[in-house]
């Protein structure tokens, strides 16, 4: 299993603290059958500024130390990038880390509050680039959670979305996990991550978020999702389905009277 999205990196973030955090979260990684995991420290999100170069070299320092403790996880250096009026010239600059080597997939962040008003110019001019931005847990932006369809015309114009396991599981409560089903159900989101920071109330959960994908959506569904975090690592294009809109609750329970003929 690849986990994209992971606060590992010790003392750089509000994830793990020291390297001690660090080995706890990689054998509880291992115990959820993670084997590969992009490390995202925060990026200019007002709190953390945490340069490609820095990044880099601490990823390469940890795994140094999981492969002396032969601990089976294999790492990648990426960032959870702050949608900010900058991230233009730091792509030109050369100073943002992608999922990818090819420079094709782009974690970022909105605001926890709202999204900003030029996200949608900002979404057009990377596609022009050839980067594909991947929403990260679009589920706890409160503007996404007042309107769910505030997230159809990025989805509709080529971004992709990333899914946190905790939220779908229920660890933010159950207006989180209902509306990430809903996500998951208009083809709005297409990727699970785990976006741990610790192992204890912000941790992995991802094998039981895909024991519940597979309950609630089959097997299929499951599997897509798992091999489109390998395409985006691997820099491949995704199996996504066309997104449609979110249903509001009562439209959502009056169409499934109708398909059950009830």
């Amino acid at each position: 299993m690849i986990d994209l999205h992971c606060h590992l990196l010790p003392g750089i973030d509000d994830g793990a603290r020291t390297l001690e955090d660090s080995l706890a979260m990689a054998e509880l990684a291992i115990a959820e059958g993670i084997t590969h995991i992009l490390v995202t420290p925060h990026h200019k999100n007002g709190s953390y500024e945490n340069v490609k170069t820095v990044i880099e070299k601490k990823t390469a320092e940890l795994q140094a130390e999981f492969d002396k403790r032969d601990i089976a996880l294999t790492l990648f250096p990426g960032q959870e990038v702050r949608l900010n009026g900058e991230l233009l010239t730091d792509v030109n600059n050369d100073e943002i880390l992608f999922a990818d080597l090819d420079n094709q997939y782009l974690l970022i962040e909105f605001p926890t509050l709202s999204i900003p008003h030029y996200a949608e110019s900002l979404f057009f001019q990377l596609h022009q680039k050839g980067i594909t931005p991947v929403i990260v847990h679009p589920e706890r932006n409160q503007a996404v959670i007042a309107d769910p369809n505030t997230l159809l015309p990025f989805i509709e114009r080529g971004a992709l979305a990333q899914l946190t396991a905790s939220s779908y599981v229920g660890i933010f409560g159950n207006e989180i996990a209902e509306l990430s089903s809903r996500l998951i159900e208009a083809n709005l989101v297409h990727i699970i991550a785990s976006d741990a920071h610790n192992t204890r109330g912000r941790s992995f959960h991802m094998r039981e978020a895909f024991v519940k994908l597979e309950a609630e959506f089959g097997g299929e569904r499951a599997l897509d999702f798992q091999q489109n975090a390998k395409a985006i690592i691997n820099g491949d294009m995704l199996r996504t389905e066309v997104p449609m809109e979110v249903l509001h609750k009562k439209q959502r329970f009056g169409f499934l009277k109708k398909m059950w003929g009830r």
